[in-house]
């Protein structure tokens, strides 16, 4: 029998200030509800110039090796998910690798599907170590983005930022996942895209929702088809662009198997919610979205989950969608206790930013790139600009 291969620990990062949706609701002349209830969302986490998809990518990472406790020593594989990228060509996770002082001896590449980034790095990792490449090493898999849109949009309320970092491993303490049992699917659209030219992401709203409920329909399929078995799935996170999505979502699956919305909503409260309530006060997180939910899910209820079958579903515009399904590890209680997950949303942890001072970030944004690298700041890891040569500068507690 061969070892189970999974998800070892998880965290993710945030970056310091939210915005409140009542307070953007209130500036834009709509009622709270609309955003609160309407979108299934309450904060949205905004980035500041000195934190971009590499800091947070490296915040995130470096919280999960001292919380874990593994050394990273071990790792031989690391991959970031992203469709922020910095750079054309070189990678984020070749920013990061530098910043926590991986080993040399490591795997290192970034990958790009809109959200499902970081699913195609997490699924190529649980592959390397499975085929006997990974040699008794670890992998870490990290989603990290920022979800801009123009402000006054219809998207704006959609926004988010953070980086969650997955330790993947044999043997792993969190997910056990049932590795090459996996529904996906394919198809060329435009439902959502960021041209080279610019930071804010463009989306036909409508056809997006459609896109990703038939992405997940045909996923589902495929995967029930061949791997669902007679277990049932205690519960089930999905891509979670903002919460309401998931709920859409879960009444489609529950379509597939026979039942109405009634009881689709009912079965929601028990097997989805759990699952929400981090992307809730974080907003959309692009590639780090569905792991941002098993974070939220394994820090409600591991205890309770233990030994049981929980089910995945990861959606990126273009489109991928994967379903996919893991069981919660012995022992996975006492690990995410050990992690403090829900650290990075404790009180204080963060700042409430006023709208003007948001309005005021966002006309920063289009200089952000071309910052100067004498600046400064108070982070762990930032972003410091770039030098003569546009290279770009980053502050670690390791210089």
């Amino acid at each position: 029998m061969t070892d189970p291969i999974g998800i070892d620990a998880i965290t993710f990062s945030l970056p310091r200030s939210y915005v409140d949706l009542g307070d953007l609701a209130e500036a834009r002349g709509v009622a709270a509800d609309k955003y609160r209830l309407g979108l299934g969302v309450s904060q949205m986490a905004i980035a500041a110039g000195d934190e971009d998809p590499v800091s947070l990518a490296a915040a995130a990472g470096s919280r999960l090796l001292a919380t874990s406790g593994r050394d990273p020593r071990e790792i031989g594989f690391c991959a970031v998910g992203t469709e922020t990228a910095v750079d054309h060509s070189k990678p984020v996770s070749s920013y990061v690798h530098g910043l926590l002082g991986l080993p040399s001896r490591c795997r290192v590449f970034e990958t790009k599907h809109a959200c499902f980034g970081a699913t195609a790095a997490l699924l190529s990792a649980t592959e390397w170590i499975a085929s006997g490449a990974a040699r008794g090493r670890s992998a870490l898999i990290i989603a990290s983005d920022i979800a801009r849109y123009e402000v006054g949009s219809p998207g704006e309320p959609t926004q988010g930022a953070g980086a969650v970092a997955m330790l993947v491993s044999a043997r792993p303490r969190l997910v056990e996942l049932e590795i090459g049992r996996s529904g996906s699917f394919a198809r060329d659209v435009h439902d959502f895209w960021r041209p080279l030219h610019r930071k804010d992401a463009l989306v036909d709203g409508k056809f997006s929702v459609q896109c990703y409920l038939d992405a997940l329909a045909h996923a589902y399929r495929d995967w029930k088809e061949q791997f669902a078995g007679d277990e049932p799935l205690a519960r089930t996170c999905y891509h979670v662009p903002y919460g309401k999505m998931a709920h859409k979502a879960h009444r489609m699956r529950c379509s597939l198997d026979g039942l109405d919305e009634a009881a689709a909503d009912r079965d929601f409260e028990t097997t989805v919610a759990p699952s929400l309530r981090f992307s809730a006060q974080v907003g959309n997180i692009y590639a780090g979205s569905l792991y941002l939910a098993l974070a939220s899910l394994l820090d409600a209820e591991a205890a309770a989950l233990e030994g049981r079958r929980i089910g995945l579903f990861s959606y990126g515009s273009g489109c991928a969608a994967e379903f996919f399904a893991g069981r919660v590890a012995p022992g996975a209680a006492a690990m995410v206790a050990s992690l403090e997950l829900a650290a990075p949303l404790a009180p204080g942890a963060r700042a409430r930013l006023t709208i003007p001072a948001y309005e005021a970030l966002r006309r920063d944004d289009v200089a952000a790139d071309r910052r100067a690298s004498e600046a400064s700041s108070e982070r762990p890891f930032a972003f410091l600009g770039v030098d003569p040569a546009e290279r770009r500068r980053y502050m670690s507690p390791r210089e």
